[in-house]
């Protein structure tokens, strides 16, 4: 089951997949935990752990700090497409079905 903030799991799931589950919250995802359908808890990562997560991938160059605002990238016109290039990718498409 599904929530809009991560995954809700029943006790016997979270029993069985444990380390699966806490290693789903150490990347930042939340878990609502159900007992008989209803839910009892919610497991979060704890306060600051995505502040270390995300240091450490700065320093390993897997990660690079933005320089700005995104708001700036917002406001940019969308690129346009031709329409002959437009053709092409729907005759394409065409093709496969």
């Amino acid at each position: 089951m599904t929530t809009h903030e991560g995954r809700s799991v029943s006790i016997s799931d979270l029993k069985a997949n444990l380390s699966r589950h806490l290693g789903e919250v150490r990347r930042g995802r939340e878990i609502e935990i159900l007992d008989r359908g209803r839910p009892v808890a919610r497991l979060v990562p704890a306060a600051g752990s995505g502040d270390r997560d995300r240091e450490r991938l700065v320093a390993r160059g897997f990660l690079r700090p933005g320089r700005g605002g995104a708001a700036a990238l917002l406001r940019k016109p969308l690129v346009e497409i031709p329409g002959n290039l437009l053709r092409a990718l729907d005759d394409d498409r065409d093709d496969r079905v």
